[in-house]
């Protein structure tokens, strides 16, 4: 199985820490966001890795080059001279001839990813989608009001209830001709041009740990559940 990393974001909402360090070597307990995902990804019988690079990329690729994970799987780099979106990268990337993961590379979950490989393939889906159940909560009271400017119901800082994408996929390689090379496209404009077509694009939604390392909060809790307790996302591999 093969995967894409993508690798190559600023994380500025992590600033001052991504002025000097590229956010997928952010530390998680005593290692890497990047090295978990690698060992992961290894652990659920992914061989080939292309991760997709630009901001600071050298510090990732020097790292994962003298890693122990690094020598396991067959790593490749993709450079790009500028960002082309969540989707984009993946245009200008050879040999991606069989279904394939494609993920951000700051993301901590204890995704099964055999599972979510397992479900595309069984229902032959163009693209799977990883989503995960989130509530948000508005701080206002929203109001419904009808056409002719009724107010018809109020609800005080209600709580909203979504699907929302844990930015994993799993791609199949007949929607690459989609993905122009060089040119920019989010994830969201691919599903939604996905969509339009009629291509059958399914949801993935395991019951998992998951967390978007986003922001300095986002990372401090990550860090904190990894070192409650590394095997729920690292079972049974060996320690380096």
């Amino acid at each position: 199985m093969q995967a894409v990393v993508l690798a190559g974001g600023q994380g500025q909402r992590l600033r001052p820490f991504t002025s000097v360090l590229p956010k997928p070597l952010m530390p998680i307990g005593d290692r890497p966001i990047l090295d978990i995902i690698l060992r992961q990804l290894y652990m659920h019988g992914v061989t080939d890795v292309t991760i997709a690079l630009n901001y600071l990329g050298s510090l990732i690729q020097s790292y994962v080059d003298q890693s122990e994970i690094g020598q396991r799987l067959n790593i490749h780099y993709h450079w790009e001279e500028k960002p082309l979106g969540t989707a984009g990268a993946i245009g200008t990337i050879k040999g991606l001839d069989a279904p394939f993961f494609v993920m951000n590379g700051d993301i901590l979950t204890s995704l099964d990813y055999s599972a979510m490989y397992e479900a595309h393939m069984a229902d032959d889906a163009d693209l799977t989608v990883g989503t995960v159940t989130t509530d948000v909560r508005i701080e206002l009271g929203v109001l419904n009001i009808d056409p002719s400017r009724h107010v018809i119901g109020y609800d005080e800082k209600p709580t909203m209830t979504y699907a929302a994408s844990m930015g994993i996929y799993v791609y199949s390689p007949r929607i690459l001709d989609r993905i122009k090379p060089g040119e920019y496209l989010d994830a969201p404009n691919l599903v939604l041009g996905l969509i339009a077509d009629g291509k059958k694009v399914l949801s993935h939604a395991p019951d998992c740990e998951w967390i978007d390392i986003g922001n300095q909060g986002q990372h401090e809790h990550a860090s904190s559940v990894y070192l409650a307790d590394p095997s729920v996302f690292l079972p049974g591999f060996e320690a380096s």
